[in-house]
This record gives C-alpha cells, sequence and structure tokens, in this order.
C-alpha cells in the first residue's frame, strides 16, 4: 500500500496514535501546488483587470475646481475657484503645493511643467514646485484648451482660426498657420503631425516643425476629438459616423455609421477602438478593418469619451453612475459609486507604487465642493490564516 520509500517514513501523530498521510493526501497537495504553479504562470501572463474596485483614499478640495483637471504621471493638478492651482501627489493623495494662478481652460502637463492659459499670457510651471519656469504674453482668446505632446504646446485661437505651436521648454514661438475655420476639438499630435478638427467640417494634417499644411480632409460635419496613431487617425463627427483616416495622406479607409453624434476621444488597444454615441451605445471595432466587434447599450447618456483601464472601459455620462465593460466582449465589469456628480473625466495611473492600476474620480458636493477619490481593485477572495487541510484519511500503523 505504501510502496515508495518516500510514503515508508512520512510518519504522523494523530490524536495519540501513530499514523501515516495516504496517497489521497498527498495527491491533494500536489494536485493544489501543479495549480498554484499554473495560476502563477497564468498571472504572471494576463494583466489584473481594475475591477472590482475598492476605495484607497478620498480628498475634499473644500472648494469647487474651475476647470478639469491635469494629470501627469503620478501628479494631479487642480484649478481651484479663487484664482489657485493646487498639486496631489496621488498615490497617497498628499498636497505638494498651492499656487496663485486664473487659467481659463483645463490645464496641460508634461516634461515636468505644467501649462496654463491665463487671461494674458501662456505660462509653464514647474510641477516640482509651481515656481513658474517661463511666462509668454499671449492675449488671443483659445477655441479649445491647450495641448503639449513630446516637447511641443500647441494652442488653437478663435480669431483668424489660427493653430500656433510654441516650443515647450521655453515657450518660444516655432510657427502659427491660418485655418479655414474654428478648432472644434483639441489638436492631437502624434510622429510629426498636428492634427486639427475644425468647425465647418474639416481635418488638417500640419507638420509640427513647421506648421506646413500635408493634407486637408473635408467631412460631412464638424469633427470632435481625434484619436492620432501613427498610421491612422480616429475621429467622431457630427454627421454620426467614427471615421477612420489614413495618416500618410489623408484618405478615410473607413467609416461606421451610428444612431447618434459621434462625441469625445475614442481610446483603443492593440486589437480595437472603442467610443461612443449620443444613441447611447458603446462600440468596439477592428481598428484595421474598422469590423464590428461588439456594442452594448449603455445606461446612462454619455458626455465623454471612453476611459481604458487595462482590460476594462470605463463610460461616464450625465448621472452619476459610472460603468466599465470588457474589451474582449463588451460584458459588463462592474461599476465604481463615485459619491456625487462627476466633475472631469475618470483618469487611471498605471505602473505607481500600488502595482495595480488606480482610478482617480473627480466629483462635485455641495458641502464639501470637489472631492478626489482614488480607487484600486479590491483583491477577492480576501486573505485567510493557512489551515491544516480538511478531511485528513489516516491509517493507524501496524505495531512493530
Amino acid at each position: 500500500m505504501f510502496g515508495g520509500p518516500q510514503n515508508r517514513e512520512a510518519k504522523r501523530y494523530y490524536n495519540g496514535v501513530r499514523t501515516r498521510w495516504t496517497t489521497r493526501c498527498c495527491s491533494a497537495v500536489a494536485l493544489i501546488g501543479a495549480a498554484a504553479v499554473g495560476l502563477g504562470a497564468a498571472a504572471a501572463r494576463l494583466p489584473l483587470s481594475l475591477f472590482p474596485v475598492a476605495p484607497l483614499w478620498t480628498l475634499a478640495l473644500n472648494t469647487d475646481i474651475s476647470a478639469p483637471p491635469a494629470f501627469d504621471g503620478n501628479l494631479g493638478f487642480f484649478a481651484l475657484d479663487g484664482h489657485r492651482i493646487v498639486c496631489y501627489e496621488l498615490a497617497h493623495g498628499t498636497e505638494k503645493w498651492l499656487v496663485a494662478a486664473d487659467p481659463l481652460h483645463e490645464p496641460t502637463a508634461g516634461d515636468g511643467l505644467l501649462f496654463t492659459a491665463e487671461p494674458e499670457a501662456l505660462v509653464a510651471r514647474r510641477e516640482a514646485d509651481g515656481a513658474i519656469a517661463w511666462e509668454m504674453p499671449f492675449a488671443d482668446a483659445l477655441a479649445v484648451p491647450p495641448v503639449w505632446n513630446n516637447g511641443w504646446l500647441v494652442v488653437a485661437t478663435t480669431n483668424a482660426h489660427e493653430v500656433l505651436a510654441f516650443r515647450g521648454i521655453d515657450g518660444h514661438l516655432m510657427w502659427r498657420a491660418a485655418l479655414s475655420g474654428r478648432a472644434h476639438a483639441r489638436p492631437a499630435l502624434a510622429a510629426d503631425r498636428v492634427y486639427v478638427a475644425t468647425d465647418d467640417g474639416h481635418v488638417v494634417a500640419l507638420r509640427v516643425d513647421t506648421g506646413a499644411v500635408i493634407w486637408d480632409r473635408g467631412l460631412d460635419a464638424a469633427a470632435n476629438d481625434i484619436l492620432a496613431l501613427d498610421d491612422r487617425i480616429y475621429v467622431g463627427s457630427n454627421d454620426n459616423h467614427l471615421y477612420c483616416v489614413l495618416t500618410k495622406d489623408g484618405t478615410v479607409d473607413w467609416r461606421w455609421p451610428t444612431g447618434g453624434d459621434v462625441i469625445g476621444l475614442p481610446s483603443h488597444d492593440a486589437r480595437n477602438v472603442y467610443f461612443v454615441s449620443l444613441d447611447n451605445v458603446l462600440r468596439a471595432l477592428d481598428r484595421k478593418s474598422g469590423g464590428q466587434k461588439w456594442k452594448v447599450p449603455l445606461p446612462l447618456r454619455p458626455t465623454r469619451g471612453p476611459t481604458q483601464a487595462g482590460d476594462t472601459v470605463i463610460v461616464t455620462g450625465v448621472t452619476a453612475k459610472i460603468a466599465a465593460y470588457t474589451t474582449k466582449d463588451g460584458k459588463s465589469a462592474g461599476e465604481v459609486p463615485p459619491g456625487g456628480d462627476l466633475a472631469a473625466a475618470p483618469h487611471v495611473i498605471e505602473g505607481g507604487e500600488h502595482a495595480l492600476p488606480v482610478l482617480i474620480i473627480v466629483t462635485r458636493d455641495i458641502a464639501k465642493g470637489a472631492l478626489v477619490s482614488a480607487f484600486v481593485r479590491s483583491i477577492e477572495p480576501p486573505i485567510v490564516p493557512m489551515a491544516p487541510l480538511p478531511n485528513v484519511v489516516t491509517v493507524p500503523l501496524a505495531k512493530e
């Protein structure tokens, strides 16, 4: 019965009687070990989903925000009523600095600087301490918030329908270009291009170093926020379509019809592009072919594009509900209890000190002003202390 030498040596005492483990118990231990190794290997291959979430911390700003926040890595920048900007470290919700400022639009951040368009100037502040790094006199009204990317600060004005590009490090004006219409959404940068959607139904590609027009593509209605990648851009339009446009020459590769205007910035992963429209539907299309992978009706009216969080897509709208869907098939991944009306789009921090993605939500509270809340994945099932295996089978040893 206990043929192997290991079994002959495996002796135990149970309730005062010397016993041996049976092969049934040894097999269970081996099976659990093999399963643990298999699960560990699978976990190493697959990213951990953000959902279900658990609260990490909540911060009351004690006043409302005057513009949507900007983020750069683990830092969040919040424009407050009363002409101030406060910077928080988001891993723990701790304040870094608070300075006087008067941003007219949503700030933008990158390369260690925070950029704001203020009443009489463009201002760059150091992310480390909020001190002004440079200030450029600038009184033109902006059509959309400024954008920073890869060392370039790009703004679009209402007068003369101009786009201007500044060197981010010192504010030097590199070029300005006049367009046929006013910018209808924030410019988007990718590779050596700047893409601008105008209110007269055009998408224009400009050289990022000179502002020269590379191509100008007319659409059937005004385009909205542009998702710019190296080979393609994806842009929703007020003509109820999502367009895929080739960056090399502006050719429309494909377009997908919907039952309402396509709003906000689409999101993407290696395979799909995800977008919402005012028929209250979230869709996933193949990035190359435009074939529909799935679509789901939304329990809310969306007000902004979806937010990517690992293997989930988060959608928000006019209600306090925050809904998440799996990128694989569009099935519900869970919800987030925001605790109030959303004041800005959700933001996801990946690769921080918590090792798991952190979801940042900004809401409004009548008594406390704006609330900033952080969520991480809840670990389920809960960790419990180790205990002996149940139903241990023992066999008394024969008397020697």
